[in-house]
């Protein structure tokens, strides 16, 4: 068996763990609202017609603040087509998806569910398809409290309270020549900083997040964000950072290790921030908003055949739909890790989605809602990550990956909080276990309060409708001797310890 020893370095605090850490990402895509969220006639529907079996899910996950409508969807939207009577809203083509959108629910809709889910509201405005002023009317219409046009549409379409929404994103995947309305950087931001100057002549409190690139695979990436950084950094508080990632190939050994990946992304954003902050001459540190970011098999979309026909494009059709495993769940897990890890400028993040798009959350029309694998690591990471998160010093043996290298076999992150403190790890050997120990006297730690650990024989099982709980953390044997925690990590693995701390 292997061993890995871990410690925690005497300058090892990284930085504050915010909720918004732990938020998702709602788009108008697939199943994603219809049959998803919302599903007027199911059994557990509620008076608004949302499904109360996926809210109670979705407030157990845990998600903190919720990106909505898109994505690629946001970039042809007009919100306006989603306020107001239901009977009169427009049916339009979603030419992100090859859907039709009906509009039954909108921003009122949405801000109610959320209410449901104790979830903050992060708006994304249309910058593909529309510019300066469509932003402002929509901020006209949510946050001005009346007597203007837009204030008493709002009001008239029964929300007498302006929408409590503090944080915005100007756009969305820019940079990709999928996205309607593309611009290179330079058009991109100069519109971006136009509209968040117009934006905050409106209201100056605002956070603005603005786009960075959707992949760090992209070619314009680095280039990208110093030119939109050039234009908007005195004017934005976020850049936005998106990553996907699936097993290439049956290559798990390089799929386990895309935390790696995930790592170079954020240091190399933090690092084109200083060099603009710099250059800008300003006191302030824009953060990263990492805005869209999962396992998504995405190879399998890109693959399949495409509805062309206009008149044929369907409502709410089954779309990223993916099954996750435990591997994908591990991975999932080891991305939390990264994340938490660089809580020092990753101030905000989106898994995306949430339910049935590439989600934690599935459901069937009239059916039940389950959990899939990757519910789990995400749900006890946002409720036992609290605090500061604190750098955790690994030693031990080394995998070798075909993409990343010769990659540490653990990866590992702490967390401590007033009488708490947390411990999240990760086996990314196929084949091996390992016995951990880490030295916990700096986080102050008497005794184990809970212990989970995700594994399985079989690393491709997973959930379904059939066996909604073929997988399902179990409780992992602990030791705490003195001030050495230790315990055994199945291959392929994730697990995570909360400890009562002085």
């Amino acid at each position: 068996m292997a061993k890995a020893n871990l410690t925690i370095p005497a300058d090892g605090r990284i930085g504050p763990v915010r909720r918004r850490l732990f938020g998702g990402f709602v788009e108008h895509l697939g199943r994603h609202i219809y049959t998803g969220i919302y599903e007027p006639g199911h059994p557990s529907a509620d008076a608004e017609g949302f499904r109360t079996d996926v809210i109670d899910l979705v407030r157990e996950l845990g998600v903190s603040a919720i990106r909505y409508p898109g994505g690629n969807f946001v970039s042809g939207y007009r919100w306006e087509d989603g306020v107001g009577p239901r009977e009169e809203r427009p049916r339009r083509l979603d030419l992100a998806w090859h859907s039709t959108e009906t509009n039954e629910v909108g921003l009122h809709e949405f801000s109610t569910w959320l209410e449901r889910v104790d979830s903050e509201l992060m708006l994304a405005v249309n910058l593909g398809t529309r510019g300066v002023q469509e932003a402002l009317d929509l901020l006209e219409y949510c946050r001005i409290a009346g007597g203007t046009e837009l204030s008493d549409a709002r009001r008239a379409h029964g929300r007498a309270a302006p929408f409590d929404i503090r944080m915005w994103c100007l756009g969305n995947e820019m940079d990709g020549p999928w996205q309607l309305g593309h611009r290179d950087a330079d058009a991109y931001g100069e519109l971006a900083v136009r509209t968040a100057r117009a934006m905050r002549q409106v209201d100056p409190d605002l956070e603005l997040v603005v786009c960075g690139s959707s992949a760090r695979s992209m070619p314009t990436f680095g280039d990208w964000e110093r030119t939109v950084l050039r234009h908007a950094y005195d004017e934005v508080d976020y850049i936005s950072c998106h990553a996907y990632y699936e097993e290439h190939d049956g290559d798990a050994a390089s799929f386990l290790a895309s935390a790696v990946d995930m790592d170079a992304f954020i240091e190399e954003v933090a690092a084109i921030v200083d060099e603009s902050r710099r250059a800008a001459g300003s006191d302030r540190t824009v953060g990263i908003s990492f805005d869209e970011w999962n396992v998504w098999y995405m190879r399998r979309y890109m693959e399949q055949e495409k509805i062309t026909d206009i008149a044929h494009w369907p409502e709410a059709p089954r779309l990223l739909e993916d099954r996750y495993s435990v591997l994908d769940a591990v991975v999932l897990g080891s991305l939390l890790i990264s994340l938490v890890r660089h809580a020092d400028r990753v101030t905000s993040a989106s898994l995306a989605q949430l339910v049935n798009v590439i989600a934690p959350i599935m459901t069937e029309p009239g059916g039940p809602a389950w959990r899939q694998t990757t519910f789990f690591p995400f749900a006890l990471t946002s409720r036992l990550a609290r605090g500061e998160a604190v750098d955790v010093a690994v030693e031990c043996p080394s995998i070798s990956t075909e993409r990343h290298g010769d990659v540490p076999a653990v990866t590992a992150v702490a967390t401590r909080d007033e009488g708490a403190a947390a411990v999240f790890a990760v086996n990314r050997s196929l084949d091996e276990p390992v016995e951990v120990s880490l030295d916990v006297s700096s986080l102050g730690a008497t005794r184990v309060l809970e212990a989970h650990v995700l594994a399985d024989p079989d690393m491709y099982a997973a959930n379904s409708p059939e066996q909604p709980e073929r997988v399902a953390p179990r409780e992992l044997e602990t030791r705490l001797d003195g001030s050495v925690l230790t315990f055994t990590l199945p291959p392929v693995a994730w697990a995570a310890v909360s400890l009562e701390a002085e």
